[in-house]
Protein backbone atom coordinates (compact mmCIF):
# COMPACT_ATOMS: atom_id res chain seq x y z
CA UNK A 1 0.00 0.00 0.00
CA UNK A 2 1.11 3.51 -0.76
CA UNK A 3 2.37 5.94 1.86
CA UNK A 4 1.91 9.67 1.29
CA UNK A 5 4.38 12.06 2.93
CA UNK A 6 3.49 15.75 2.50
CA UNK A 7 6.56 17.99 2.36
CA UNK A 8 6.49 20.77 4.92
CA UNK A 9 8.87 22.71 2.62
CA UNK A 10 5.78 23.73 0.63
CA UNK A 11 3.82 24.80 3.71
CA UNK A 12 3.44 28.26 5.23
CA UNK A 13 6.46 28.49 7.55
CA UNK A 14 4.69 31.08 9.72
CA UNK A 15 2.01 28.47 10.53
CA UNK A 16 3.99 25.23 10.71
CA UNK A 17 2.02 23.65 13.57
CA UNK A 18 -1.30 24.28 11.81
CA UNK A 19 0.09 23.14 8.49
CA UNK A 20 1.33 19.90 10.07
CA UNK A 21 -2.12 19.26 11.53
CA UNK A 22 -3.80 20.01 8.18
CA UNK A 23 -2.44 16.72 6.78
CA UNK A 24 -3.06 14.42 9.73
CA UNK A 25 -4.32 11.68 7.40
CA UNK A 26 -0.82 11.44 5.95
CA UNK A 27 1.53 8.58 6.83
CA UNK A 28 4.53 10.78 7.56
CA UNK A 29 5.40 14.47 7.48
CA UNK A 30 8.41 15.01 5.22
CA UNK A 31 10.88 17.57 6.58
CA UNK A 32 13.52 18.89 4.17
CA UNK A 33 16.69 19.98 5.94
CA UNK A 34 19.08 22.00 3.71
CA UNK A 35 22.36 23.59 4.75
CA UNK A 36 23.18 25.89 1.77
CA UNK A 37 26.31 23.79 1.15
CA UNK A 38 25.21 20.36 -0.11
CA UNK A 39 22.33 22.10 -1.88
CA UNK A 40 21.96 25.81 -2.73
CA UNK A 41 19.20 26.53 -0.23
CA UNK A 42 18.84 26.96 3.51
CA UNK A 43 15.76 25.68 5.32
CA UNK A 44 15.22 24.40 8.84
CA UNK A 45 17.19 22.42 11.38
CA UNK A 46 17.11 20.56 14.68
CA UNK A 47 15.08 23.12 16.73
CA UNK A 48 12.26 23.19 14.16
CA UNK A 49 12.19 19.37 14.03
CA UNK A 50 11.94 19.29 17.83
CA UNK A 51 9.05 21.76 17.72
CA UNK A 52 7.25 19.90 14.93
CA UNK A 53 7.53 16.60 16.77
CA UNK A 54 5.63 18.17 19.66
CA UNK A 55 3.06 19.83 17.38
CA UNK A 56 1.83 16.79 15.43
CA UNK A 57 1.05 13.14 15.98
CA UNK A 58 2.19 12.39 12.42
CA UNK A 59 5.70 10.87 12.50
CA UNK A 60 8.49 12.94 10.97
CA UNK A 61 10.44 11.78 7.92
CA UNK A 62 13.57 13.97 7.87
CA UNK A 63 15.44 14.28 4.57
CA UNK A 64 18.91 15.68 5.24
CA UNK A 65 20.30 17.51 2.21
CA UNK A 66 23.39 18.48 4.18
CA UNK A 67 27.12 17.94 4.22
CA UNK A 68 28.75 15.87 6.99
CA UNK A 69 25.65 13.69 7.39
CA UNK A 70 27.62 11.28 9.59
CA UNK A 71 27.92 13.97 12.23
CA UNK A 72 24.43 15.50 12.06
CA UNK A 73 21.98 12.72 11.23
CA UNK A 74 21.88 11.15 14.72
CA UNK A 75 20.85 14.51 16.18
CA UNK A 76 17.66 14.44 14.13
CA UNK A 77 16.69 11.12 15.71
CA UNK A 78 17.21 12.72 19.11
CA UNK A 79 15.09 15.69 17.97
CA UNK A 80 12.14 13.38 17.36
CA UNK A 81 12.39 12.12 13.76
CA UNK A 82 10.97 8.65 13.18
CA UNK A 83 12.88 8.27 9.90
CA UNK A 84 16.14 9.95 8.91
CA UNK A 85 17.39 10.06 5.31
CA UNK A 86 21.00 10.92 4.55
CA UNK A 87 22.45 11.36 1.07
CA UNK A 88 24.83 8.74 -0.26
CA UNK A 89 26.87 11.59 -1.72
CA UNK A 90 27.27 13.22 1.72
CA UNK A 91 28.01 10.23 3.96
CA UNK A 92 31.56 9.09 4.60
CA UNK A 93 30.49 5.80 6.23
CA UNK A 94 26.91 5.03 5.18
CA UNK A 95 26.69 1.57 6.76
CA UNK A 96 27.92 2.83 10.11
CA UNK A 97 25.58 5.80 9.91
CA UNK A 98 22.55 3.68 9.03
CA UNK A 99 23.30 1.38 11.97
CA UNK A 100 23.65 4.36 14.31
CA UNK A 101 20.31 5.79 13.19
CA UNK A 102 18.64 2.42 13.74
CA UNK A 103 20.32 1.97 17.12
CA UNK A 104 18.88 5.30 18.25
CA UNK A 105 15.40 4.06 17.36
CA UNK A 106 14.59 5.57 13.94
CA UNK A 107 14.25 4.12 10.46
CA UNK A 108 17.44 4.55 8.42
CA UNK A 109 17.12 5.79 4.86
CA UNK A 110 19.56 6.76 2.11
CA UNK A 111 18.88 9.17 -0.77
CA UNK A 112 20.39 9.31 -4.25
CA UNK A 113 20.59 12.41 -6.43
CA UNK A 114 19.32 11.98 -10.01
CA UNK A 115 22.80 11.38 -11.43
CA UNK A 116 23.85 8.88 -8.75
CA UNK A 117 23.32 5.24 -9.84
CA UNK A 118 21.84 2.65 -7.47
CA UNK A 119 24.05 -0.26 -8.52
CA UNK A 120 27.18 0.65 -6.46
CA UNK A 121 25.02 0.61 -3.33
CA UNK A 122 23.39 -2.78 -3.85
CA UNK A 123 25.29 -4.41 -0.99
CA UNK A 124 24.18 -1.66 1.42
CA UNK A 125 20.47 -2.20 0.89
CA UNK A 126 20.00 -4.67 3.80
CA UNK A 127 21.30 -1.96 6.16
CA UNK A 128 18.45 0.39 5.19
CA UNK A 129 14.75 0.69 5.93
CA UNK A 130 14.08 2.97 2.96
CA UNK A 131 15.79 4.21 -0.18
CA UNK A 132 14.93 7.62 -1.66
CA UNK A 133 15.23 8.22 -5.39
CA UNK A 134 15.25 11.95 -6.08
CA UNK A 135 13.05 12.74 -9.09
CA UNK A 136 14.31 16.34 -9.24
CA UNK A 137 17.67 17.90 -8.37
CA UNK A 138 17.54 18.45 -4.60
CA UNK A 139 17.49 21.96 -3.25
CA UNK A 140 14.18 23.57 -4.15
CA UNK A 141 10.50 22.70 -4.04
CA UNK A 142 8.12 23.09 -6.96
CA UNK A 143 10.37 21.56 -9.66
CA UNK A 144 9.07 19.47 -12.56
CA UNK A 145 9.21 15.69 -12.32
CA UNK A 146 12.11 14.04 -14.18
CA UNK A 147 10.68 11.16 -16.23
CA UNK A 148 14.21 9.90 -16.91
CA UNK A 149 14.28 8.66 -13.28
CA UNK A 150 11.59 6.01 -13.92
CA UNK A 151 14.08 3.36 -15.20
CA UNK A 152 16.20 3.94 -12.07
CA UNK A 153 13.14 3.38 -9.88
CA UNK A 154 12.47 0.12 -11.76
CA UNK A 155 16.07 -1.06 -11.37
CA UNK A 156 15.99 -0.25 -7.66
CA UNK A 157 12.74 -2.19 -7.18
CA UNK A 158 14.30 -5.15 -9.02
CA UNK A 159 17.29 -5.11 -6.65
CA UNK A 160 15.01 -4.94 -3.61
CA UNK A 161 12.98 -7.89 -4.90
CA UNK A 162 16.09 -9.89 -5.83
CA UNK A 163 17.37 -9.64 -2.28
CA UNK A 164 13.96 -10.29 -0.72
CA UNK A 165 14.10 -7.07 1.32
CA UNK A 166 11.29 -5.28 3.16
CA UNK A 167 12.67 -1.97 1.95
CA UNK A 168 10.47 1.03 1.27
CA UNK A 169 11.19 2.86 -1.99
CA UNK A 170 10.50 6.58 -1.78
CA UNK A 171 10.34 9.18 -4.55
CA UNK A 172 10.64 12.92 -3.98
CA UNK A 173 10.30 15.72 -6.52
CA UNK A 174 7.46 16.78 -8.76
CA UNK A 175 5.11 14.10 -7.40
CA UNK A 176 1.49 15.00 -8.18
CA UNK A 177 -1.75 13.41 -9.33
CA UNK A 178 -0.35 13.48 -12.89
CA UNK A 179 2.95 11.71 -12.04
CA UNK A 180 2.30 9.50 -8.99
CA UNK A 181 0.89 6.56 -10.97
CA UNK A 182 4.02 6.35 -13.14
CA UNK A 183 6.19 6.29 -10.02
CA UNK A 184 4.05 3.59 -8.40
CA UNK A 185 4.02 1.47 -11.55
CA UNK A 186 7.84 1.71 -11.68
CA UNK A 187 8.20 0.44 -8.12
CA UNK A 188 7.84 3.29 -5.63
CA UNK A 189 5.59 2.85 -2.60
CA UNK A 190 6.37 6.00 -0.55
CA UNK A 191 5.63 9.37 -2.14
CA UNK A 192 6.75 12.83 -1.06
CA UNK A 193 4.39 15.54 -2.31
CA UNK A 194 4.89 19.23 -1.60
CA UNK A 195 2.99 21.72 -3.70
CA UNK A 196 0.53 19.00 -4.81
CA UNK A 197 -0.65 18.86 -1.19
CA UNK A 198 0.01 22.29 0.30
CA UNK A 199 -0.95 24.10 -2.89
CA UNK A 200 -4.40 22.50 -2.76
CA UNK A 201 -7.41 24.15 -1.13
CA UNK A 202 -7.88 21.06 1.06
CA UNK A 203 -4.50 19.45 1.82
CA UNK A 204 -6.07 16.42 3.54
CA UNK A 205 -8.25 15.74 0.50
CA UNK A 206 -5.18 16.06 -1.72
CA UNK A 207 -3.44 13.39 0.38
CA UNK A 208 -6.42 11.06 -0.04
CA UNK A 209 -6.54 11.63 -3.80
CA UNK A 210 -2.83 10.89 -4.18
CA UNK A 211 -3.16 7.74 -2.07
CA UNK A 212 -6.05 6.47 -4.18
CA UNK A 213 -4.11 6.94 -7.43
CA UNK A 214 -0.94 5.36 -6.03
CA UNK A 215 -2.77 2.38 -4.50
CA UNK A 216 -4.51 1.71 -7.81
CA UNK A 217 -1.23 1.75 -9.71
CA UNK A 218 0.56 -0.43 -7.15
CA UNK A 219 -2.22 -3.04 -7.14
CA UNK A 220 -1.87 -3.54 -10.90
CA UNK A 221 1.92 -3.17 -11.10
CA UNK A 222 4.04 -6.11 -12.19
CA UNK A 223 6.47 -5.67 -9.29
CA UNK A 224 3.66 -6.14 -6.78
CA UNK A 225 3.62 -9.87 -7.51
CA UNK A 226 0.46 -10.12 -9.60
Amino acid sequence: MAQINPSILSADFARLAEEAQAVEGADWLHVDVMDNHFVPNLTLGVPIVEALSRATATPLDCHLMIEDADRWAPQYVEAGAGSVTFHAEAAAAPVRLAREIRAKGARASMALKPATPIEPYEDLLPELDMLLIMTVEPGFGGQSFLDIMLPKIRRTRELISRHGLELWLQVDGGVSESTIERCADAGADVFVAGSAVYGAKDPAAAVRALRTKADGAISSAQWCGH
